[in-house]
């Protein structure tokens, strides 16, 4: 059975997770950025890893999922700038795992990632106070993926490996 890991990282952070991911898991697979990917008819598992954007997952990200892997085997991994143990990040992972209602999903890992400096810059720009809150945040973030968060995700895939 072939493994992709397919992600989009604009800021780098999906992308160290993706690169954890893929080291662990051995035999057959690949690793591609998620708009490389044409078709998942020659893999047998997949894991597909995006950044939260706007309080959900990017249009590419969902439309991946919802066009390319239904009725396929796969495990989501995310990366968002909220701390662990926000009251933001279980209703986010809920819409990521909205799409995936035609898959067969193993499993979801989520782990915080650095927030952009044009990102920040842009929030507390805004009108709206809790925006302009997350933004004071940005360097609470600095430093993320770490280490700790890149062994979870190798944890993670582990997991979703012997779940096969």
């Amino acid at each position: 059975m072939k493994t992709l890991v397919t992600y989009m990282s604009q800021t780098g952070n999906t992308k160290k997770i993706a690169e954890a991911i893929f080291e662990t898991i051995s035999g057959d697979k690949e690793i591609k950025p998620l708009n490389e990917v044409e078709s998942l008819e020659n893999y047998g598992f997949t894991f597909i890893g995006f950044p939260i954007h706007q309080m959900g997952p990017p249009q590419l990200a969902s439309k991946f999922i919802e066009i390319k892997a239904k009725n396929r085997k796969i495990a989501l991994f995310v990366t968002h700038a909220s701390p662990p143990g926000s009251p933001f990040i279980d209703p986010l992972l809920a819409k990521c795992k909205e799409s995936t209602n035609a898959s067969e999903m193993f499993g979801i890992y989520d782990c915080q990632g650095v927030l952009a400096q044009q990102v920040a810059d842009m929030l507390l720009k805004m009108d709206n106070p809790q925006a302009q809150q997350f933004g004071k945040l940005r360097n609470l973030t600095v430093g993320h993926p770490n280490e700790q968060e890149q062994e979870n995700a190798r944890n993670f895939a582990r997991e979703m490996m012997e779940k096969l």
